[in-house]
């Protein structure tokens, strides 16, 4: 589940904390006989870690740190198996070809990718019409359309929107019509996937079984709804 990037503001809180520490640790080591030393190298060397991970490595260290703890949550592993399959979904449905997902970090350095869960896509076999752009900003906001259906709020999604915005803009679009054309795919994604609420239970079920894509298409297409 793509988010509004917690884990730089994690990040930014780590050093924040490590800062505090070391003033802290600065009056009580000489009552505890530790060399004054020590703390101050543990807190260098943490705010340089995280430094160079949000510089170097896109905070992929964060990420997989916070994956980890978070993971253990079943709430937090069923909204990202809510969100990512209504970005599934939704997709299927507009026949855009999913090359694969991942519900973790780690399962996504596994396979070779970058440390962000996610539904993957093939690559688009033509010129991008205004057409299949409309379809990918419907994908683009399918989770948030999820989570707000499953959940009432949405607290993932926040790179979701920066792609939606940033693609938009560079195709010249104004920011009264960026937020228009955001508003209206929301809107689709979210019909769409209460249209087929059954076909998206099914594909929930399915994911959070870690199911190969072709067996999620096959519960989609047992449940979805007659197209008109």
């Amino acid at each position: 589940m793509n988010s509004d990037n917690p884990t730089k503001q994690i990040s930014l809180n780590l050093v924040a904390i490590c800062v505090f520490g070391m003033t802290i640790s600065s009056l009580v080591t000489p009552l505890i006989n530790v060399p004054s030393t020590l703390p101050i190298a543990i807190v260098a060397a943490i705010i340089a870690g995280t430094t160079i991970d949000n510089f170097f490595f896109k905070s992929t260290i964060a990420t997989l740190v916070v994956d980890a703890i978070a993971g253990t949550k079943d709430a937090y592993r069923q909204r990202i198996v809510h969100h990512e399959a209504g970005h599934f979904l939704v997709a299927y449905l507009l026949n855009i070809q999913i090359a694969g997902y991942t519900l973790s970090a780690w399962e996504s350095l596994r396979q070779g990718r970058s440390a962000q869960g996610g539904v993957m896509f093939a690559p688009p076999q033509a010129d991008i019409s205004s057409r299949l752009l409309e379809q990918y900003c419907t994908v683009w906001m399918a989770g948030i359309a999820a989570e707000k259906l499953v959940y009432d709020r949405a607290e993932g999604g926040g790179e979701d929107r920066q792609k939606l915005r940033g693609v938009l803009f560079v195709a010249g679009k104004q920011q009264q019509e960026i937020v228009r054309q955001e508003n209206a795919a929301t809107l689709q994604a979210k019909t769409l996937i209460q249209t087929n609420w059954d076909a998206y239970q099914a594909l929930v079920t399915a994911m959070g079984d870690r199911l190969p894509v072709a067996e999620c298409c096959e519960q989609i297409d047992r449940l979805k709804s007659p197209t008109p």
